[in-house]
């Protein structure tokens, strides 16, 4: 077996965007995500809105053929 192949894993704080952080094992040190079991619509319930509007002007700007 090769010594040194894998990387070294250690304990990493997650913070997702709605606030909420909690422990996970990963290569960094933190992590930052968009959606997590707290705040997903599947988990919770109840459906809410991602911002995707900033995404939609952006690409109508790109490519609108006028």
């Amino acid at each position: 077996m090769r010594k040194d192949l894998h990387p070294n894993f250690v304990t990493c704080t997650v913070t997702c965007a709605c606030g909420n952080t909690f422990e996970n094992r990963a290569v960094q040190d933190t992590l930052k995500i968009d959606i997590c079991n707290e705040c997903h619509p599947f988990f919770t319930g109840s459906e809410r809105m991602v911002d995707t509007a900033g995404r939609i002007e952006k690409f109508n700007a790109r490519y609108n053929k006028k």
